[in-house]
């Protein structure tokens, strides 16, 4: 099984450097030509020589830029790896007793003011798209009139200016004179309708060509007298207006219209979140820590796999439901910093763990999401921006910027050693055995675990069908995958995936569900519960 989750990561990086290659590869063609510019710097040239002790023979000349001693692998550069070998070897000698000494040994010669010519990369123009007349809210995106597209060209150049704005919408192309163009919107098919644009600059050459996905659709009632609704949607890595959920972005694919289901949504106010669960488990634990009175419980409240019995709840009932409602303001916080839906994040939670953020039936899972060894390396591996960020806290800056592949297997097992120990909550000192301050980190740690696994789906759908998971999938479905891919694994999800599309062509959930292997077909009812 181990093996084939790492075929399957392999698989998925190279169906997403694919991508990557494919857009720049369209990039470079839509560009006319990279901006460069040559400019003089004035510097100092150091001259060295490289001597010998025995008889100050010249060995080696050097010409350097920069004050202090040559680094050794300009000494290989200039004299040879011999010569810059010997040097590093040379011992220091006595002034005193140079005729003594042997070896070689580095001596400035003199310096001069020089100047060369640099070539500079200059930065390109660029285009950005909103909207006029509207302001789309989420999660609902509800415009009373239809809005004007407004595809605006920035030029970063003193002295130059945008040309012109130009590209195709919904398969007919415009052209609009100046910085700004402003495009009426019409109604469009559910699955929205594309648009390509540009910007043509003054220095001669054009912008990256930019795609934009846009959704109109009638909301069938009005919101006002008179008036019409319209929900209104855009997705672009150039969008200025409110930021898409981040695992949207990802798949490019559109929320579903109007309101999300109860299971997708954040609410404005997190005690909206609140819930009164009888959780035996948690019960079990609260009774355990000495956090409830059972002396009326003729057994002590448990059962033998640390469960409570019915009198252990009963009595534990009014501590359960403090506890699981105590990170409902921690869980809709990181919400909306990340785009994970409250309400996701606290049925994942009340399924892994029953908001126990011990170890909860397995061994070294942890927190509140009971994330394993293998879900730090997803983290690590498929959301960059939280692998950059921990890792330099761990490492050097150094040995982190080549990303978590490159790291030696030592390195990686130092940094999920050390996401472990962040997440740990057990603390034999706090009053209920939790660091509830581990918990608080353990929220976020979850939903940036989430995120990576949104990108290894995408991925996983990328190379199943060569396309991106939002033109095949639905939004809820997406986030079906996802849940599933966080429970079981990549390699029960890939193949599923794979195995529905190659039979079918479609990827809906009902069909995925149907195609997981015997050792994977326990994630459909935990799905299942999770999405009710």
């Amino acid at each position: 099984m181990e093996a084939a989750r790492r075929i399957v990561r392999v698989i998925c990086i190279l169906g997403l450097l694919l991508r990557v290659l494919h857009t720049s590869g369209d990039k470079a063609l839509a560009q006319d030509s990279t901006r460069l510019t040559t400019i003089i710097v004035p510097y100092t040239e150091y001259e060295w020589w490289l001597l010998e002790w025995s008889n100050d023979q010249l060995s080696c000349q050097m010409l350097i830029d920069h004050e202090g001693l040559p680094t050794i692998d300009e000494v290989i550069n200039f004299c040879g790896e011999e010569l810059a070998t010997a040097w590093w070897d040379t011992p220091p000698c006595n002034l005193d007793e140079t005729d003594q000494c042997s070896g070689v040994y580095l001596y400035l010669v003199s310096t001069q003011a020089k100047e060369k010519e640099v070539i500079v990369e200059l930065p390109p123009a660029v285009a950005w798209v909103d909207l006029e007349g509207c302001t789309p809210v989420p999660p609902n995106n509800l415009c009373t009139v239809l809005p004007l597209l407004v595809l605006k060209g920035e030029e970063p150049l003193p002295n130059e200016h945008i040309v012109a704005v130009q590209g195709i919408y919904d398969n007919e192309a415009f052209y609009c004179a100046g910085d700004v163009c402003k495009i009426p919107l019409r109604p469009t098919p559910l699955q929205g309708v594309n648009v390509d644009f540009w910007v043509e600059s003054s220095y001669g050459d054009s912008s990256e060509h930019y795609t934009a996905q846009v959704r109109v659709v009638d909301t069938g009632v009005s919101p006002q007298p008179g008036g019409e609704g319209w929900y209104v949607d855009v997705i672009s890595s150039q969008w200025l207006g409110t930021p898409l959920a981040s695992c949207a972005k990802i798949w490019e694919a559109f929320p579903p219209i109007g309101t999300p289901p109860s299971w997708l949504s954040t609410p404005e106010r997190f005690e909206l979140l609140a819930t009164g669960e009888p959780y035996y488990y948690l019960a079990g634990r609260l009774v355990s820590q000495g956090l409830v009175d059972i002396s009326e419980c003729p057994s002590g409240g448990l059962l033998p796999n640390g469960y409570a019995d019915v009198c252990g709840l009963e009595k534990a009932r009014p501590a359960v439901e403090e506890w699981q409602n105590q990170f409902d303001n921690r869980i809709n916080e990181v919400a909306n910093e990340t785009g994970i839906p409250a309400q996701l994040m606290k049925n994942l939670f009340a399924q892994e763990s029953q908001f126990w953020p011990g170890m909860f039936r397995v061994p070294f899972e942890f927190g509140l999401g009971q994330i394993t060894d293998k879900g730090a390396d997803a983290i690590f591996i498929w959301n960059p921006t939280f692998f950059q960020q921990f890792c330099a806290l761990i490492l050097s800056e150094e040995t982190c910027k080549g990303g978590y592949l490159s790291l030696s297997e030592e390195n990686q097992g130092i940094l999920r050693g050390a996401l472990a120990l962040q997440a740990r909550a057990e603390c034999k000192d706090c009053p209920e055995g939790i660091d509830l301050t581990n918990v608080n980190f353990s929220v976020s740690l979850f939903a940036n675990t989430l995120l990576a696994n949104c990108a290894q789906i995408s991925c996983s759908i990328f190379t199943a069908t060569n396309m991106m998971a939002g033109r095949i999938a639905t939004y809820e479905d997406l986030w079906r995958f996802t849940i599933a891919n966080y429970h079981a694994g990549p390699g029960c999800v890939s193949f599923a995936i794979h195995q529905a599309w190659g039979f079918t062509e479609q990827l809906t959930w009902q069909e995925v569900a149907t195609r997981f292997t015997e050792p994977c077909i326990g994630v459909v009812p935990y799905v299942d519960e999770i999405t009710r």
